[in-house]
């Protein structure tokens, strides 16, 4: 609960920095803090052994000055209010970062569906929608898939809401399968964004991204698909790891094979008996890191044990403050969560507009979108901090915060 109270307290630091340097009064800061609503609901579920069991869950909203909110909603037992406030305002940054005509949301419930049946999980997705139901649409709220949910739970989650609605409403969430009005590349979207943003940052620093030497903390949905990404496009992934530790080869890993090998949750490295620590992998020489698991993985503590020439958070807040500094002053670039990851929200936004047209486009058509947004987003970002002379954390906060800060104004609320 602490780290989630850090990482909502950092967050609402780094606004205020940011809101200060754009100029705006303590009363924009005052409305942004915090979310604009938060729903905590009660989730009864009879469980598969006939017992009766009540589920917490949350659904924060954090601004819709820009436009409806929009946000993944995750499955996990560590999953707290805290937590899903400060998700939320992430999703307004990235929103801002990306220049969507959205604002942040965020939704999570506390369970374990690695404990759960399929059949236990369905009644869970159903009944979370029916608790959030007044609050969420395809013109208010637009969930989507997070940590531990996907587009099985996503297309029962719409068909749910298409019940209560009676009305087919596509557009109500996003990360849905192909056949329900998903989109082309949806579930590849925040590893391929991960991936363009590597190679613009590789680019800045003059670094051939074939034979580049790679490290990949996380092998689940986002780190495994970036893992093959660089890897098919010749860069060396030198080390990856998972839950239960690392591997590291300088040659370069096999990872189609260890794709085929990694079970749905990311897990790999139980198979192999020469493996190394998570503390290792992060003192890899290497030319790029890429953070992908969890959150406050790079500390002060070992900061300066990055080799590294540029840090790129594939992970929603994988760096604390302290340490940002010490690899900013370092000299490495450090490309923030914020913008890194935020490919998934753009092909939701894809998937939203093409439900919302009822006119779907070629993968082909989204991988180009997709890039247009993630270089215009990179360049935007990175120029903010050149020319300010400041980090990239707080170029994409300054970036991410003045787009609903403009509207909320335009609106009259500030």
């Amino acid at each position: 609960m602490a780290e989630n109270l850090n990482l909502l307290t950092s967050t609402q630091d780094v606004i205020k920095i940011a809101l200060d340097k754009l100029g705006y009064e303590d009363s924009m800061y005052e409305l942004l803090k915090e979310p604009m609503r938060i729903l905590e609901v009660r989730i009864p579920i009879r469980m598969d052994d006939g017992k009766t069991k009540v589920f917490t869950g949350f659904r924060a909203q954090h601004n819709d000055a820009v436009g409806p909110t929009k946000g993944g909603v995750r499955f996990h037992p560590d999953v707290n209010r805290d937590e899903v406030i400060a998700l939320s305002m992430w999703m307004t940054l990235k929103c801002g970062i990306v220049d969507l005509p959205y604002g942040g949301g965020k939704g999570g419930i506390i369970c374990d569906p690695r404990e759960m049946s399929m059949h236990e999980i369905e009644k869970l997705s159903r009944g979370y929608v029916r608790a959030i139901s007044q609050i969420v649409g395809p013109n208010k709220d637009i969930p989507a898939p997070d940590v531990f949910t996907n587009s099985q739970i996503m297309a029962w989650m719409f068909d749910e809401y298409s019940k209560i609605d009676e009305f087919n409403s596509p557009g109500f969430i996003t990360g849905k399968p192909i056949v329900l009005g998903g989109s082309q590349g949806r579930d590849k979207a925040t590893a391929q964004g991960v991936t363009i943003v590597i190679n613009e940052a590789a680019k800045k620093r003059g670094l051939d991204m074939k034979g580049a030497r790679v490290v990949i903390q996380g092998f689940g949905n986002a780190g495994s698909f970036l893992a093959k990404f660089l890897h098919d496009a010749g860069a060396k992934v030198v080390g990856i790891s998972d839950a239960y530790g690392a591997l590291h080869d300088p040659e370069g890993l096999d990872i189609d094979y260890l794709l085929d090998r990694r079970d749905s949750f990311g897990t790999v490295t139980t198979l192999f008996d020469n493996t190394i620590t998570n503390k290792e992998l992060f003192e890899i020489d290497c030319d790029i890191l890429v953070p992908a698991a969890i959150a406050n993985q790079i500390t002060e503590e070992n900061a300066h044990d990055i080799k590294a020439s540029i840090v790129v958070e594939a992970a929603n807040g994988p760096t604390t403050a302290e340490a940002t500094k010490i690899l900013t002053d370092r000299g490495i670039l450090l490309v923030p969560d914020v913008l890194a990851s935020s490919g998934g929200v753009t092909v939701s936004y894809f998937e939203w507009v093409q439900n919302n047209q009822g006119y779907y486009w070629t993968q082909e058509e989204v991988d180009e979108k997709l890039e247009k947004k993630l270089v215009e987003a990179f360049e935007n970002v990175y120029n903010v901090a050149t020319n300010r002379n400041i980090d990239m954390r707080l170029a994409a906060y300054m970036v991410g915060a003045r787009r609903t800060a403009e509207a909320s104004r335009f609106r009259g609320w500030v």
